[in-house]
């Protein structure tokens, strides 16, 4: 178990390193900056990576949805979901204190003033201009909700013993950088509370008052993904 956890850990600190620190870094550089595509690629190059580097050890969560919806469909032991979660919170703080000693190497770099890659709603959803337009609380819980569990639908069809094995990182990687796409406008893209806790604690305020959502819609979307892949896969049996 301790293999599994720290692999989980290690994973998911690449994951927000990686992925937020394109957000937070590449993101916007001047001339040459990625932009949304970028960024969208990053995390899910993330994945992938760490998919193929770790999958065999720990199953590659790095997300406490992934692991919810894993255990509501069965293919994982309920008495693992806490470890699992305590090890990527863990190591998704860990990933994101390594990106703030790294931003904060900038003169003038300001974490709550930068949003830090944080995920919000309302005035903090990334479509809001002066605070003004964001999208309302219950488009951000209904997307993040609905692209969690059509993650967790990939992601158990991919790594299913009947499915070709060696794409299961591809697939996985691609809806993740798909899921991206769709919804960084909406709420800067969560799908994973570990991924929106690590920068929250960093702006704390108004992240951590919002932070509730970004936990319960990916977790029930991440259930619901487990469970109709599970209704799917016993009607071909």
């Amino acid at each position: 178990m301790t293999g599994k956890l720290l692999a989980e850990a290690i994973g998911t600190f690449w994951l927000v390193l990686g992925g937020c620190g394109s957000a937070v870094i590449a993101a916007a550089f001047p001339e040459l900056g990625i932009g949304l595509l970028g960024v969208s690629l990053a995390f899910g190059l993330t994945v992938l990576s760490m998919a193929t580097a770790i999958g065999h050890i720990s199953g590659c969560h790095l997300n406490p949805a992934v692991t919810a919806g894993l255990v509501a469909s069965g293919r994982v032991p309920a008495r693992e979901l806490i470890p699992y979660w305590i090890a990527q919170v863990v190591g998704g703080i860990a990933g994101a204190g390594i990106l703030y000693l790294v931003a904060s190497g900038q003169p003038g770099f300001d974490a709550v003033a930068s949003g830090f890659a944080c995920n919000g709603y309302g005035e903090h959803s990334p479509s809001a201009i002066d605070g003004v337009g964001g999208y309302r609380w219950q488009s951000c819980f209904i997307v993040e909700a609905v692209l969690t569990a059509v993650f967790l639908f990939v992601i158990h069809g991919a790594t299913d013993k009947r499915a070709g094995s060696v794409i299961a990182p591809i697939a996985i990687g691609l809806c993740l950088t798909l899921i991206h796409l769709v919804s960084i406008p909406v709420t800067n893209t969560s799908v994973n509370p570990a991924r929106s806790t690590a920068t929250a604690v960093f702006v704390q305020g108004w992240a951590l008052q919002q932070l509730w959502l970004f936990w319960v819609a990916p977790i029930v979307g991440g259930i619901v993904g487990g469970l109709v892949y599970r209704s799917v896969a016993d009607c071909t049996d």
